[in-house]
């Protein structure tokens, strides 16, 4: 049985758990790893126990338990659904191998550095079945349901304590995500991403999008979360926000201050500054006090992290 599934311990506490940062913007830009189609998962093709992603996890370990925080473990699986894997030349028969290789890993992360004040709840992760930052793949929410229900089941067969689908542009896949997580009977957390307008790509306001999913009664998500967006592109949406906004308990901004059409086309990574990154992390927690889980996205490392810790202790 899963060790947090039916209390999340993340929503029972009283100090904001942590997350790592941008997986695989650190992967190919400080490791040199080149992830066809920005795919993580790929690590995992020919080597159970990847050693760089221990290397890459073990900062965000010593931030949490230096700082007595819970620690939230997502898989790195973003883009492991079956049209990807299909892309990176992964045989479907390999397919759901992959995925629970990668929630595997993470079960023994957890087992060789939890302690009773850093709890580590795992995440399985799930991403959008096209770009995370263009909508090149619309479905109804039937087809969002059906495509994504596959990897939903997997992982509730895992011992994922919830999932979570991350830089959801659009909001018929956001709800076919819901409903197939709802089905699967597993914790869902639903993350939009947002334009420098506060916008989802669509053009959707942040909090109509929220509210839609929520009006799904029978698969209502866990918690809404935000990444891969620049804490400047949403600040002022949520201060302007109604009763939606305490559905967001969870951030996962980028370090760099660029739209996504400037984050496609830049040749260097911008990491902005992991200082004034953990400052304006404190000044959301401040402001959104039911925040609970705090990280980076894009551009991001343990640095930007540690300065979240820092700040918000």
């Amino acid at each position: 049985m899963p060790k947090y599934r039916t209390n999340l311990p993340h929503l029972d506490s009283d100090k904001v758990f942590l997350t790592d940062g941008g997986l695989e913007t650190d992967l190919i830009f400080k490791y040199g790893i080149d992830l066809p189609e920005f795919a993580a998962v790929a690590i995992f093709i020919e080597d159970d126990d990847p050693a760089v992603l221990h290397d890459y996890f073990a900062p965000y370990l010593a931030a949490a338990k230096d700082s007595g925080r819970g620690l939230l473990l997502e898989s790195a699986t973003w883009r492991s659904s079956p049209d990807w894997l299909t892309k990176i030349g992964v045989a479907e028969d390999r397919h759901a191998d992959l995925n629970r290789k990668a929630v595997d890993f993470l079960l023994r992360v957890r087992e060789a550095n939890e302690t009773p004040t850093s709890p580590m709840p795992i995440s399985g992760q799930l991403g959008p079945r096209g770009d995370g930052y263009a909508i090149d793949t619309k479905m109804t929410v039937d087809e969002a349901e059906a495509y994504h229900a596959w990897q939903a089941k997997l992982f509730a067969g895992t011992e994922a304590d919830q999932i979570s689908v991350l830089t959801m542009n659009y909001v018929e896949e956001a709800l076919g995500i819901a409903r197939a997580g709802a089905a699967a009977d597993i914790p869902t957390v639903i993350s939009y991403t947002v334009e420098t307008d506060g916008r989802l790509p669509s053009g959707q306001p942040l909090g109509e999008a929220i509210e839609q999913v929520d009006s799904d009664a029978n698969s209502a998500p866990a918690y809404f979360m935000l990444n891969c967006a620049h804490p400047d592109h949403f600040t002022s949406t949520l201060k302007n926000g109604g009763d939606w906004v305490s559905r967001i308990r969870a951030i996962r901004a980028n370090a760099s201050r660029m739209s996504h059409e400037e984050l496609d086309n830049a040749e260097e990574l911008d990491a902005g500054n992991p200082q004034e990154f953990g400052a304006q992390h404190a000044e959301l927690l401040t402001l959104f006090p039911q925040l609970a889980v705090l990280g980076g996205c894009c551009g991001t490392d343990h640095r930007h992290v540690h300065e979240i810790a820092k700040a918000t202790a």
